[in-house]
């Protein structure tokens, strides 16, 4: 049997962990045996580069966290060792970066994930690491609200230069006749 102190350092990183579940917009569990140290090294600066947290945890932390936010069908997958990424500003970022490695590593190997509160599989991970970023959505969307923009201008600037022509062509004819 732990020790009190243990139990209560074990109680802590439940509680900590089960916050950042319920917090996430978007986390990805997944097998990481078989990778070597530089590809965990990879894998750890891609994460830190997309703003996502990546981090080992054991499965019985992770099923404790998972019941406090109602999200017990995630056991299932929580077989060997498992290691976790974890957003909680963008839903896409983790599953990006863990399909990517998925595809670039064959030893690594994704389990599950969680959208929104939600566990998804494998290929919604997949369906959703193939979505554009959130910047790149922005920029289309800001794209969109600037091309009637543009045409207005490119309007206005079309009557203004015809007026201009046709002042121009009287002030030429006024200047022959004279």
């Amino acid at each position: 049997m732990p020790s009190a102190k243990v139990l209560e350092k074990k109680k802590k990183d439940v509680e900590a962990l089960s916050q950042k579940i319920s917090n996430a917009k978007g986390l990805v569990i997944a097998d990481y045996r078989g990778i070597t140290v530089e590809q965990d090294t990879e894998l750890r600066s891609a994460m830190r580069k997309a703003g996502v947290e990546y981090k080992v945890v054991k499965n019985t932390l992770i099923k404790f966290a998972a019941k406090e936010n109602g999200l017990e069908d995630l056991n299932s997958f929580l077989e060997g060792p498992t290691s976790m990424a974890i957003s909680d500003t963008d839903p896409v970022a983790p599953a990006k970066v863990m399909s990517e490695f998925a595809d670039k590593f064959e030893s690594f190997e994704i389990k599950a994930g969680v959208l929104e509160g939600k566990i998804i599989d494998i290929d919604a991970i997949k369906a959703l690491a193939k979505l554009p970023s959130r910047e790149e959505l922005i920029a289309k969307v800001l794209g969109g609200f600037n091309a009637p923009i543009s045409g207005f201008v490119n309007v206005l600037n079309a009557n203004i230069r015809g007026l201009v022509v046709a002042l121009n062509a009287i002030a030429e004819q006024k200047a022959q006749a004279q």
